[in-house]
């Protein structure tokens, strides 16, 4: 699966001067703050500038900071070591291929309490789909995959990932232009896992794409977004951060949570097996599991927090009790993170929608 953001395009410059940075403070002191620096490895326009900026301020640690658009982007460069990043974060099933690899290190929680006393415990119960004693990972963000409907559009509410085979809709049906997504959708409505590896439930669901392959108008990404707001389709398969910002650009729109279930995903801050500066990762960690700082970041990328101290916080009422953001996981059945299949399994899943896409 391929996660994206908003507004999450990197400039070439950006990486070039973390490679800069690097080389010079491997030479000397140049560029570290007085107490050290730290190199952290993020998705695009995934943490508010500004709690970097504070985070320097009250530490006297100069961040080196770096931006990757997809899990499949960071691995390697990572798994290479061309750059000696101290912290990174990944979505579930990328870290754990991390912790199969052994690139992770083990979390000391008692560096780092603002993660055990703010963190709920319902998102730590989650993580343990991909990091089972949750020794490696701490949820920054997370997330449903649901299905964003116009009200003005559909004949009755939609509540179930089979409504997106109805023909009555034809032509104003979105789906993700992602495997793993795309998948989990057919293999929901199939009653499969979505981490299922059986090659007859995945014969099934391919299938069950191909049979819907008719009825959609694209298969899209980011452009999910800028469709529904300009109702341009009736329905579509979006990330829930997303959904929230649709809603607020167009009142029509409306997110559920399929009964089938759907994918919950977590992406977590992780320490690298070989950081550099293990001691100023973890302090940079704690930093952003403090409340008031989860909140300036909740606020800037609109993706749910874990956090839920910071959700307390939340001034607005209805964006704090919001069944979007923070939807009672209790609620819903069938819900799974993505874990690594490895790589035959991935292969697989990309042989099978190759089929689907050219069918």
């Amino acid at each position: 699966m391929k996660k994206y953001r908003l507004h999450h395009i990197k400039q070439i410059s950006v990486t070039l001067a973390l490679l800069l940075s690097v080389i010079l403070c491997g030479c000397s002191s140049a560029g570290k703050g007085v107490n050290g620096q730290v190199i952290v490895y993020n998705w695009g326009e995934y943490i508010d500038p500004e709690t970097i900026r504070m985070f320097e301020e009250e530490s006297g640690i100069k961040v080196i900071y770096d931006e990757f658009e997809t899990n499949e982007s960071m691995y390697p460069k990572v798994e290479s070591g061309a750059v000696a990043y101290d912290i990174a974060c990944p979505s579930d099933y990328m870290i754990s291929r991390m912790i199969q690899n052994g690139m992770l290190s083990e979390l000391d929680y008692a560096k780092m309490p603002n993660a055990r006393k703010n963190i709920g415990a319902q998102y730590f119960e989650q993580s343990r789909g991909f990091d089972p004693d949750n020794k490696y990972a701490i949820p920054y963000c997370w997330g449903t995959v649901g299905i964003l409907y116009n009200k003005t559009m559909v004949e009755e509410p939609i509540t179930r990932w089979e409504q997106l085979w109805d023909e009555k809709y034809a032509d104003n049906i979105l789906m993700q232009d992602s495997v793993r997504d795309a998948f989990m959708v057919s293999e929901k409505i199939c009653g499969f896992s979505m981490n299922t590896l059986d090659p007859e439930e995945l014969e099934t669901a391919k299938n069950l794409l191909i049979e819907q392959k008719p009825l959609i108008q694209a298969y899209v990404v980011d452009q999910v977004r800028d469709k529904m707001i300009g109702e341009e389709a009736a329905i579509g398969v979006i990330y829930s951060g997303e959904a929230i910002y649709t809603q607020r650009e167009n009142p029509n729109l409306v997110y559920v949570i399929p009964e089938e279930g759907t994918n919950v995903w977590i992406d977590a801050w992780v320490i690298l097996k070989n950081a550099p500066n293990k001691e100023n990762a973890e302090k940079f960690i704690d930093f952003m599991c403090r409340e008031d700082i989860a909140l300036m970041n909740f606020d800037y990328i609109t993706y749910s927090t874990p956090n839920e101290a910071a959700r307390n916080l939340i001034e607005d009422e209805d964006i704090r009790n919001s069944e979007i953001a923070f939807p009672d996981l209790s609620r819903y059945d069938n819900l799974e993170t993505y874990v690594y299949l490895g790589e035959e399994g991935d292969s697989l899943y990309n042989e099978l929608w190759k089929e689907v896409k050219a069918y």
